[in-house]
Protein backbone atom coordinates (compact mmCIF):
# COMPACT_ATOMS: atom_id res chain seq x y z
CA UNK A 1 0.00 0.00 0.00
CA UNK A 2 1.53 3.41 -1.00
CA UNK A 3 1.18 5.95 1.65
CA UNK A 4 -1.23 9.41 1.54
CA UNK A 5 1.23 12.04 0.47
CA UNK A 6 0.24 14.02 3.35
CA UNK A 7 0.81 11.39 5.71
CA UNK A 8 4.62 11.35 4.58
CA UNK A 9 5.39 15.00 4.30
CA UNK A 10 4.44 17.64 6.75
CA UNK A 11 2.79 20.61 4.80
CA UNK A 12 6.01 23.05 5.84
CA UNK A 13 8.37 23.77 8.30
CA UNK A 14 9.19 26.45 10.59
CA UNK A 15 12.86 26.77 11.27
CA UNK A 16 14.18 28.56 14.72
CA UNK A 17 15.83 31.56 14.41
CA UNK A 18 17.39 34.15 16.57
CA UNK A 19 17.56 37.33 15.14
CA UNK A 20 15.93 37.22 11.86
CA UNK A 21 12.07 36.87 10.72
CA UNK A 22 10.96 33.15 10.88
CA UNK A 23 12.17 31.18 7.74
CA UNK A 24 8.86 28.82 6.42
CA UNK A 25 10.00 25.67 4.27
CA UNK A 26 6.91 24.37 2.08
CA UNK A 27 6.23 22.16 -0.83
CA UNK A 28 4.19 24.28 -3.24
CA UNK A 29 6.92 24.92 -5.69
CA UNK A 30 6.89 29.06 -5.39
CA UNK A 31 10.32 30.65 -6.20
CA UNK A 32 13.45 30.68 -3.86
CA UNK A 33 15.88 32.01 -3.07
CA UNK A 34 19.37 31.34 -3.57
CA UNK A 35 20.11 31.58 0.14
CA UNK A 36 17.21 29.56 1.15
CA UNK A 37 19.62 26.19 1.12
CA UNK A 38 22.03 27.66 4.06
CA UNK A 39 19.18 28.59 5.83
CA UNK A 40 18.49 24.46 6.21
CA UNK A 41 21.89 23.54 6.55
CA UNK A 42 22.43 25.68 9.33
CA UNK A 43 18.75 24.65 11.12
CA UNK A 44 20.07 21.27 10.38
CA UNK A 45 23.92 21.57 12.03
CA UNK A 46 21.89 23.37 15.02
CA UNK A 47 19.90 20.28 15.61
CA UNK A 48 22.31 17.60 14.46
CA UNK A 49 25.32 19.50 16.24
CA UNK A 50 27.26 18.45 13.22
CA UNK A 51 30.16 21.03 13.12
CA UNK A 52 30.37 21.43 16.92
CA UNK A 53 31.28 17.71 16.49
CA UNK A 54 33.89 17.97 14.07
CA UNK A 55 35.14 20.91 15.58
CA UNK A 56 35.75 18.56 18.85
CA UNK A 57 38.33 16.74 16.69
CA UNK A 58 40.79 19.40 16.80
CA UNK A 59 43.00 21.12 19.50
CA UNK A 60 43.33 24.60 19.69
CA UNK A 61 46.42 25.15 20.49
CA UNK A 62 45.70 29.43 20.43
CA UNK A 63 45.87 31.62 23.47
CA UNK A 64 42.32 32.51 24.51
CA UNK A 65 43.04 36.14 25.37
CA UNK A 66 44.11 36.45 21.91
CA UNK A 67 41.13 34.87 19.40
CA UNK A 68 38.32 36.16 18.87
CA UNK A 69 36.23 32.79 17.44
CA UNK A 70 36.21 29.48 18.42
CA UNK A 71 37.23 26.40 16.34
CA UNK A 72 33.95 26.15 15.91
CA UNK A 73 32.30 29.54 15.17
CA UNK A 74 35.36 29.69 12.72
CA UNK A 75 34.16 25.90 11.21
CA UNK A 76 30.93 27.04 10.53
CA UNK A 77 31.45 30.16 9.14
CA UNK A 78 34.30 28.49 6.87
CA UNK A 79 31.73 25.39 5.57
CA UNK A 80 28.32 27.58 5.46
CA UNK A 81 30.71 30.39 3.18
CA UNK A 82 31.71 27.71 0.96
CA UNK A 83 28.48 26.18 0.61
CA UNK A 84 26.93 29.48 -0.20
CA UNK A 85 29.88 29.76 -3.03
CA UNK A 86 28.91 26.55 -4.26
CA UNK A 87 25.54 27.16 -4.77
CA UNK A 88 26.02 30.52 -6.62
CA UNK A 89 28.51 28.87 -8.68
CA UNK A 90 26.03 26.09 -9.75
CA UNK A 91 23.25 28.64 -10.51
CA UNK A 92 25.32 31.00 -12.17
CA UNK A 93 26.39 27.86 -14.62
CA UNK A 94 22.43 27.82 -15.76
CA UNK A 95 23.00 30.31 -17.95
Amino acid sequence: MTPNKNDCIPEQFIFEQVKSPPVVVNFKGEPVTSDAGLYLIAELDRKLAITSRFAGCFKDYRDKNRTDYSVTAFLKLKIFHLWQYLCQKKSLQKF
